[in-house]
């Protein structure tokens, strides 16, 4: 048996190997405040776990994106206002299925910022 590339895991501990990119769509959709993320990870990268894509529900229904890359430097978030009375996962679904399918779009879909800033010391 191969080991899966893509492993997506839900807050309910729900966890999909190699989903198909409406199955994480639907686990998108039934976030809530009680099971409020999902993430997406590649298991064929090093340094193992840390190559991923998180998304967090917020109290009022906008998303923290987060993606790693790697060590913490490589540890980017965006914030996605609540999209008013349109219920959905969309746009984040779309991000998601990007990076998963390896695309670059991604990349400049979201206003990226350090998660952990480097300060004026280096560190």
């Amino acid at each position: 048996m191969t080991k899966p590339l893509i492993r997506a895991k839900e807050a309910g501990g729900k966890s999909i190997d190699d989903p198909s990119e409406v199955a994480v769509h639907d686990m998108l959709a039934d976030m809530n405040l009680s099971h409020p993320f999902v993430i997406v990870e590649r298991t064929d990268r090093e340094p193992v776990d840390q190559h991923f894509m998180q998304v967090w529900l917020n109290d009022d229904f906008s998303y923290q994106v987060e993606y790693r890359e790697g060590g913490d430097q490589l540890h980017f978030e965006a914030h996605v206002p609540c999209q008013g009375d349109v219920i959905g996962p969309e746009p984040v679904a779309r991000i998601i299925g990007d990076w998963m399918r390896g695309g670059d779009a991604w990349r400049t879909a979201l206003p990226w910022t350090p998660l952990f800033p480097i300060g004026k010391d280096g560190r």
